[in-house]
């Protein structure tokens, strides 16, 4: 990166990133390009974000044809794009227990707050206002603002934070989850991959056992599908891989392929508890946003795109599982043991690969899910020179 960057950057800019020793100025495809003109394959995707890439094509026109019609004009009025995602989300995850609604946000942690919002609102509208517990999973990750964060495991990003949501509740075992539930619950929140804990596929058993208490108890069961939706496990929905049906379903990153964009699905009859009034967003389902979410899940809910993430998939499965230790994971979405997180990644960026650290001994790798098998051998190749140092 050019110093005299680096440095301005280091006056104007919040630390709250750390320092930043690369600069990216450019994309095509599963590649970046940095304000040197060094290539790198991109695994990271801007965190699970491009899904489709960094200058897709068809991207780039919707967003040239819609930023010459028209950007924004806030849910005063009724915006036609929100209507059009909204039938293909809800009927994307109805598995046939009964029709779903679409609001649309800005951000996966927006989301997960009005997802938060929303249970206890039912609950309140449904006759039971003592309802207000919610409870989430060890190792979970839900976002940073103080709702999202209040469900959120990581010591870290709490401290200095509290006191929190009172009533919200991390659960200590993925068991002891299943035994909070009570009559005093308004939800049960999950990741059914946690991605921020390593990539781990949480044990289908212990969801079921989840979602079937939430139910025998009348809580509701939010899957947050913000890192595993949109196709990202190889299914349009992860939930789909578990044979779940939720109540409320959170979505935002690969939705907008890089443009905020954030959803929130719930059943109907808890939808309705949003009487107007009772939550909102200037900027969620926005005409530029709509725009090219619907475009990307016209292109990811394809049966064989989805097909080609599943085979691609396997394919680097197969990479991982003969180099590394502890891979986990779920389509395109992967992680893997090394002896020091941070080094790898400093590393394989020196090598011209992009990853992210989960953790200080975790590897995740989410690319593009239009990467082929080439790009796989690409990154087995950089991957046997960095070693598992």
């Amino acid at each position: 990166m050019k110093t005299a960057l680096g440095q301005l950057a280091d006056q104007v800019l919040f630390q709250n990133y750390g320092k930043r020793d690369i600069a990216l100025v450019r994309g095509e495809g599963a590649y970046v390009y940095d304000d040197e003109g060094r290539r790198y394959l991109d695994f990271t995707a801007g965190i699970a974000v491009c899904n489709l890439g960094h200058a897709h094509p068809g991207v780039t026109e919707v967003i040239e044809r819609q930023a010459r019609t028209l950007l924004h004009v806030s849910n005063l009025f009724l915006i036609e794009g929100q209507v059009e995602l909204a039938e293909k989300l809800t009927r994307l995850a109805d598995r046939g227990t009964g029709p779903y609604r679409a609001m649309f946000v800005n951000t996966g942690t927006e989301a997960n707050e009005g997802a938060l919002k929303l249970a206890r609102r039912y609950q309140y509208v449904s006759g039971h206002p003592e309802k207000i517990r919610v409870v989430a999973l060890p190792n979970s990750f839900h976002g940073r603002t103080m709702g999202s964060l209040s469900v959120t495991s990581n010591p870290k990003y709490r401290e200095g934070m509290t006191p929190l949501v009172p009533g919200f509740e991390v659960a200590e075992t993925y068991e002891g989850a299943v035994e909070m539930l009570d009559e005093h619950t308004a939800a049960c929140i999950v990741e059914v991959v946690q991605g921020e804990a390593g990539v781990r596929p949480v044990d289908n058993g212990v969801l079921h056992r989840l979602a079937a208490r939430a139910k025998e108890v009348g809580a509701l069961f939010i899957v947050d599908e913000v890192q595993t939706g949109v196709g990202r496990t190889g299914r349009f929905f992860g939930f789909e891989h578990f044979d779940l049906s939720p109540d409320i379903i959170t979505m935002a990153k690969g939705l907008g392929n890089g443009i905020p964009t954030g959803a929130i699905l719930a059943k109907q009859h808890v939808a309705d508890a949003f009487t107007p009034g009772m939550h909102g967003s200037t900027f969620g389902g926005n005409p530029f946003a709509m725009a090219v979410a619907n475009y990307v899940v016209d292109v990811v809910r394809d049966p064989a795109f989805l097909q080609r993430v599943q085979r691609v998939g396997e394919a680097l499965r197969r990479v991982l599982e003969a180099n590394f230790d502890g891979v986990t994971g779920l389509g395109l979405m992967w992680g893997f043991d090394v002896d020091d997180a941070s080094t790898w990644r400093k590393r394989a960026a020196e090598r011209g690969l992009l990853v992210t650290a989960c953790g200080p001994r975790r590897i995740r790798v989410v690319p593009p899910l239009i990467i082929d098998e080439q790009h796989v051998e690409e990154f087995e190749a950089i991957v046997k020179k960095v070693g598992r140092a």
